[in-house]
């Protein structure tokens, strides 16, 4: 988990640094809510996920010198495959991976003045327990 959600990412931007500093592009982490926010059994992944949220936002705060845009993008309950499970009709209230991809849109076209640097993104509705 640390592996993958914080010591992958690391080395990712770390390899990109040179082409984003020519460039002034934007920098795109998904890390959860699960980064803010701790729940019981999941200590490996709040740990990877609060380290992807601190490490962002001290990246943002070193690259934005540059013109380079940073934001960190935290969901909440997303239909993926996450744990095995296999998105169905059960899962419409959860948020769809095409809406996260029209939320990066949306960042993109905000005004050159602008930062967000933390973007929480839950399901509109909550799930009927």
């Amino acid at each position: 988990t640390i592996d993958i959600n914080l010591t992958g990412v690391f080395n990712t931007v770390k390899a990109s640094l040179d082409p984003l500093k020519n460039s002034q592009g934007y920098l795109f982490t998904i890390a959860s809510l699960a980064g803010t926010n701790f729940f019981a059994g999941g200590a490996a992944y709040n740990a990877s996920k609060f380290g992807l949220v601190g490490f962002t936002q001290a990246v943002m705060l070193d690259l934005r010198q540059h013109g380079i845009k940073v934001s960190t993008i935290m969901p909440g309950s997303v239909a993926t495959y996450f744990n095995n499970h296999t998105p169905s009709e059960t899962d419409a209230w959860k948020i769809q991976p095409e809406d996260l991809g029209q939320l990066v849109i949306d960042l993109l076209n905000m005004h050159p003045r602008t930062l967000p640097s933390k973007v929480e993104v839950r399901p509109s509705i909550p799930p009927k327990r």
